[in-house]
């Protein structure tokens, strides 16, 4: 049986000493080393798209990979890929980390130097696993074979721009679409998704973050099902037990989050913290939300420009949402694409906030009025994002696909609210 093995080896030397050694293997069908972890979740991912047989039976992960840390990258593989056997490498032959490299996920641990046999033994007990799971994932067991679902954040430029409503409703529309969708709230200190959709649940992601291996009970306790079917998971009722939510806690969260439902949408609020920046790193796609004002585009500009600086992710691959847009002001969609640098996204949400008065100040942001071209156009965005399908004969051109959407969220909300009894 031929095993393919990926090495994630961030560092040349290494990588190519790992490569050499595996190329000796008995039937190794070695591939280029990856150089990060940003590359190897998306090369799986491309992978598990096609299928799950294109999924290399093993992958070694080197403790110098970065910029996400080892561990934590073993743990996010093992959860979004679990039909594949990762082994980590590391000059680190402690019993703590062992038993942490297990708690991750690892199929194995590789002492450096490296050495043929211990590295043989190790990638051949990895390869049976992964067959062995992949057998069991053929004969029709219920597990996650891909890579999991969609994943995006929503961050605002800076605070007041309408980062929340964004995320509320692009949940809402890919749920409307019939998919299953987590609704996250990781602005930590001052999160509002529980005001806006009017929900008293003593639960929040603060109480998942001390947890190492997430259960789907253990993350089942912490949702609170929604009347409009979205999975919410709240930030805590008290500020500071913010602090408690950790990067590590936040992927853990996510991915598990990602496992059992087709769409995650993470409210990340304006202040980047350790917890949200390690969501928008590792999302499918990262929404900034700005307004079309000098301040409020600077902040964008800031913002990309620091999640640049920390690795957190680039401009070109960020999307700017302008919401509150007029074509009478002075600053367009174009000037902010040319200062910010990123990807503005096609659809503008217009300067109607009047329409979400009454929603917002009632706490029933999902009954905001199918007509409000506000929500029309985060339908829309929800569409563009691939997030929902656009209604069969859904005209192309401006708002029509979010309008369709729109009417089609507020019939099923209302079949919704009938059948659960809700108000």
């Amino acid at each position: 049986m031929t095993t393919r093995i990926l090495p994630a080896v961030g560092d040349p030397d290494a990588a190519r000493s790992v490569s050499t050694l595996i190329g000796q293997l008995p039937d190794a069908e070695p591939a280029l080393p990856v150089t990060d972890s940003t590359q190897l979740v998306d090369t799986l991912a491309r992978l598990a798209a096609a299928s799950l047989d294109e999924l290399p039976e093993v992958v070694l992960v080197h403790e110098r990979i970065g910029p996400v840390p080892a561990l934590e990258l073993v743990r996010e593989v093992a959860l979004r890929f679990p039909a594949v056997g990762v082994v980590l490498i590391t000059a680190d032959a402690s019993p703590v980390l062992f038993s942490a490299a297990m708690d991750s996920g690892a199929r194995g641990l590789v002492t450096l130097p490296l050495g043929y046999e211990e590295l043989a033994s190790r990638v051949q007990a990895a390869a049976q696993w992964s067959v062995g799971v992949r057998r069991h994932l053929g004969a029709g067991a219920e597990q996650i074979t891909g890579p999991g679902g969609t994943v995006v954040t929503v961050s605002g430029a800076k605070g007041g721009v309408g980062a929340t409503v964004t995320a509320v409703h692009l949940a809402l529309a890919a749920r409307a679409s019939g998919r299953t969708v987590a609704l996250v709230d990781l602005d930590l200190q001052s999160g509002d998704i529980a005001s806006y959709l009017d929900v008293q649940f003593r639960r929040s992601v603060a109480d998942l973050a001390a947890i190492n291996d997430i259960s789907p009970r253990v993350l089942q306790d912490a949702v609170f099902v929604h009347e409009t079917g979205l999975s919410l998971l709240l930030a805590p009722a008290e500020g500071e037990r913010g602090e408690e939510v950790t990067d590590r806690a936040a992927r853990q969260i996510v991915s598990a989050l990602r496992g059992r439902h087709e769409v995650v949408v993470v409210d990340c609020g304006s202040q980047l913290n350790s917890a949200n920046a390690a969501a928008i790193e590792m999302a499918d796609t990262a929404v900034l939300v700005a307004t079309p004002d000098v301040v409020a585009v600077r902040a964008a500009k800031r913002t990309v420009r620091m999640w640049e600086r920390l690795q957190v992710r680039k401009a070109e691959e960020t999307v700017t949402l302008v919401n509150r847009h007029h074509r009478s002001t002075e600053i367009q969609p174009p000037l902010v694409q040319k200062i910010t640098g990123t990807r503005v996204a096609g659809v503008s949400v217009p300067a109607h906030f009047k329409e979400l008065q009454a929603v917002v100040d009632a706490g029933r942001l999902h009954e905001l009025d199918a007509k409000s071209t506000v929500k029309q156009a985060l339908w829309a965005l929800a569409g563009d994002l691939g997030l929902v399908q656009a209604p069969a004969g859904a005209a192309s051109g401006s708002g029509q696909p979010g309008k369709q959407l729109a009417r089609a969220g507020d019939r099923g909300s209302l079949g919704l609210r009938r059948r659960t009894g809700g108000r």
